[in-house]
């Protein structure tokens, strides 16, 4: 299972026909317009808005739906993936919503309020080790589940359901400059560096990650996929040891980079939008607007994805006291 084939880029007909399956299932999420004191004109993209509370719907729905497009038959052994809580819940929601049955394996850190979702979306749950959880997403399976297994980043078509979000932002804001993604296993990043690139090429996409699990710039540093020390953190949905080696190729060619992001802008971030667009995003979702809030942004029309919302009530109250977790 494992030495997994680089992933090439999906195309806009692809991502095109991704949103045609998952219409319907995945929300048109808008794109609401944030004033920062900066004065930089910020959009946020609210992904935290869909009925899972994360992006991760678009990308599983239009996996599953490929699967059935090419025999009715898939998914009658059910679906699988790995998963630290987002991907894991859009997998169960869309496979109760199919009436095909769900197994989850997630790493032992994931957080309670993701646990408690999987836990009500009926989907059975493995725990794992956080080393033996990675080793999954690199095999692209785990032995003795029955299923299609989901991945949760290096699938084409979970990219181009992601890519979807892409589509949706050009069609509210054409001449957008910039868009701040969180990068996880880069596949949201480079799922909308796909479709933005195909129609707006003057619009540069930047990975977002946080300084206690950064792989990809330091690997971006290296020129090569780099390990990198990680520390767990309440930024728990996105950062690791590394990089999906076959993700490096794509991510590599269309993100224009990577912004590192300390816990305390990330907490900061998380607060502002709380406060002041009454919008709840969880430590991963934060970390595009922590990004669009360092000094050296650049100028122009900023967009930043926020990718989900569960957070842990007892962390987000931590971070309004003016905490970090």
């Amino acid at each position: 299972m494992s030495g997994a084939t680089p992933i090439e880029p999906v195309t806009l007909a692809e991502i095109q026909a991704a949103r045609r399956r998952i219409e319907g299932s995945a929300l048109r999420t808008p794109l609401a317009r944030l004033s920062l004191d900066s004065g930089r004109d910020v959009y946020l993209k609210l992904e935290t808005l869909q009925p899972i509370g994360s992006f991760k719907i678009r990308g599983s729905g239009n996996a599953m739906a490929s699967a059935l497009e090419s025999s009715p038959d898939a998914l009658a052994r059910g679906v699988y993936t790995a998963s630290a809580g987002n991907m894991a819940q859009g997998v169960a929601w869309n496979a109760r919503r199919l009436g095909v049955p769900c197994t989850v394996i997630v790493p032992d850190n994931a957080p309670e309020a993701k646990l408690s979702a999987i836990e009500r979306l009926g989907a059975r749950t493995i725990k794992l080790p956080f080393d033996r959880w990675w080793q999954v997403l690199v095999d692209h399976g785990y032995p003795g589940i029955d299923g299609v297994f989901v991945h949760p980043v290096s699938d084409p078509r979970v990219i181009a359901g992601n890519g979807t979000i892409g589509l949706e932002i050009l069609e509210e804001l054409p001449d957008a400059d910039t868009i701040y993604v969180p990068y996880g296993g880069g596949g949201l990043s480079s799922g909308i560096a796909c479709a933005v690139r195909a129609l707006r090429p003057a619009a540069r996409i930047f990975a977002c990650e946080v300084e206690t699990a950064a792989p990809f710039a330091a690997s971006l540093a290296a020129g090569r996929p780099t390990p990198v020390d990680y520390r767990a953190s309440f930024v728990d949905g996105i950062g690791s040891r590394g990089l999906l080696p076959e993700m490096w190729p794509l991510a590599s060619a269309v993100l224009a980079g990577s912004v590192v992001c300390s816990l305390a802008e990330v907490a900061r971030a998380i607060a502002l939008l709380a406060t002041r667009a009454r919008v709840v995003a969880e430590g991963a979702g934060g970390t595009s607007l922590a990004a669009a809030m360092k000094p050296d942004a650049p100028p122009g029309k900023i967009v930043c994805v926020v990718s989900g919302g569960n957070i842990d009530a007892a962390k987000l109250a931590v971070i309004l006291r003016g905490e970090v977790p």
